[in-house]
């Protein structure tokens, strides 16, 4: 019997390094979404490392007030992308802004994906009690709409970025949840997972060897393009007053604070809205290309 076991272990691993190798391969030969990638990439590398190096290169502050230069045209001065209305380097603060609207974007829909994830697992798989509470966890936060709740929780307490963060995770977990519970009541009925159990397979062990695997494609496509709302989130909340307040840069916060200096300097809004469009189109573009990779037979399916 174990000899039987390891031979079905074995083959499901080689089974399963085959399934990521095609979708390697189909993700490289994709070549938009392979480009959309590498500037998110770039554009996360340059956000974090690039703002000292570009100080010291070009003798600038993003903090350094300096009025008499204040709506200094791109190009002038060392400026390369121009200042704002306090004189203060707009491609420096363009990256600094980055690091914040980023991060938020990263670190809340990893937040989001491990809340909705492990939930959705345990109430699907389980079911009964377990299922019906983690249901009632569902739909309490669901029936109040998740920006109005983040609002009077700013308005009553204006949080830091750091807590604007885990508010943001956990408002927005319960698509995932909902969405991860669907799947894993359809995977928990399959053959493999009915054949595990018979052999004496613990809970743990369906839950991590057998059901969780086939969970990745969802949790990874579904992990980028939370990333790419919660761009535009920081900034609908930066545009209604709630988000990270200044001094701090955000993308989002940079581009509602120039709508006052529109005339003065265009370039203040044009940068941040570029910034914002392409990250938020790079992640659809990724969640887009990954869905196809990793599921090729359901895109070919939608595309029909």
């Amino acid at each position: 019997m174990s000899t039987v076991a390891n031979i079905n272990d074995d083959t499901k691993e080689t089974r399963a390094r085959s399934l990521w190798q095609d979708a390697v391969k189909h993700f490289v030969r994709d070549r938009l979404t392979l480009i959309a990638f590498i500037v998110l990439v770039l554009m996360t590398l340059a956000c974090y490392l690039a703002p000292p190096v570009l100080e010291d290169l070009l003798d600038v502050d993003a903090t350094r007030t300096n009025t008499p230069a204040s709506f200094t045209a791109p190009g002038v001065d060392r400026h390369v992308l121009g200042t704002d209305h306090l004189g203060r380097d707009q491609l420096i603060r363009l990256l600094y802004g980055g690091r914040v609207s980023l991060a938020v974007a990263y670190t809340s829909s990893i937040m989001i994906i491990f809340i909705g994830v492990s939930l959705g697992l345990l109430a699907g798989f389980y079911g009964g009690l377990v299922d019906d509470t983690i249901t009632w966890l569902v739909n309490t936060p669901a029936s109040v709409p998740s920006t109005l709740l983040y609002i009077v929780i700013a308005a009553i307490w204006q949080p830091p970025v750091e807590w604007m963060i885990i508010i943001l995770a956990l408002l927005g977990w319960v698509g995932t949840s909902r969405l991860v519970r669907a799947e894993v009541l359809s995977i928990k009925e399959r053959e493999y997972v009915l054949a595990a159990r018979a052999l004496g397979a613990s809970d743990f062990r369906l839950l991590v060897s057998h059901i969780f695997p086939n969970l990745m494609s969802i949790v990874i496509v579904t992990g980028s393009i939370i990333a790419g709302n919660l761009i535009l989130v920081e900034a609908g909340l930066s545009y209604l007053g709630v988000g990270v307040q200044p001094p701090t840069p955000t993308w989002g916060n940079m581009l509602t604070d120039s709508r006052t200096y529109f005339v003065q300097g265009v370039h203040l809004v044009i940068w941040p809205g570029i910034m914002i469009l392409i990250t938020v189109m790079c992640f659809y573009l990724v969640g887009d290309g990954l869905r196809d990779a990793l599921d090729p037979h359901q895109s070919r399916h939608s595309k029909a």
